[in-house]
């Protein structure tokens, strides 16, 4: 396990720091205190894609699962260093269907511009999304391809069928290795 976690640390800059101000420095302390979780929940909140690799989320990804503990997020999250990253603001349409789990098991049709493109949907801290609510999302598009365009600013529109089911507001677009600001 230490040896896990011991080398996705080593993959932290020095200088980066996590969501919440913890840095490397802080992580190896826990693992010195064999506090393993704890350095696990540390090493999963360094936000941004520019320097992590897959390697890294897969390492975070495999001690979840010797802890016994839900790898999911890792997984969604070294698909996005392969992939890139989208978020936006989603507002689903009150005659929605039933809510919509978080946890990335969703994946609706997205006009994005120029045509429906697939993108799997991760809804950030609530466990699902109700009709006619409003959330912060990840998507994780099946062809990256199509979604180089967007910038932040873009509207874009998610379908399950007729309808419109919901319209978001792209607020970051990161592809892989990769940093894009609204340049319109």
């Amino acid at each position: 396990m230490t040896e896990l976690l011991c080398r996705a640390v080593a993959l932290v800059p020095a200088d980066v720091r996590s969501d919440s101000g913890a840095s490397a420095a802080d992580v190896r302390e826990y693992l010195d205190q064999d506090e393993w979780e704890f350095a696990l929940d540390l090493l999963g909140d360094f936000g941004g894609i520019a320097w992590q690799t897959s390697e890294y989320w897969k390492l975070l990804a495999a001690a979840a699962q010797e802890l016994y503990l839900p790898s999911r997020w890792f997984h969604w999250r070294e698909a996005e260093t392969r992939q890139g990253l989208i978020r936006a603001d989603l507002r689903l349409v009150p005659s929605t269907r039933n809510p919509i789990p978080a946890q990335g098991v969703l994946r609706p049709l997205w006009h994005v511009g120029d045509g429906h493109r697939v993108a799997a949907l991760w809804i950030e801290s609530k466990p699902e999304l109700e009709p006619g609510g409003r959330a912060m999302v990840r998507l994780l598009a099946l062809s990256p391809e199509g979604w180089q365009h967007l910038v932040p600013g873009d509207v874009i529109t998610m379908h399950e069928g007729q309808p419109v089911a919901g319209v978001a507001t792209v607020i970051e677009y990161a592809g892989v290795g990769e940093t894009r600001q609204r340049d319109r």
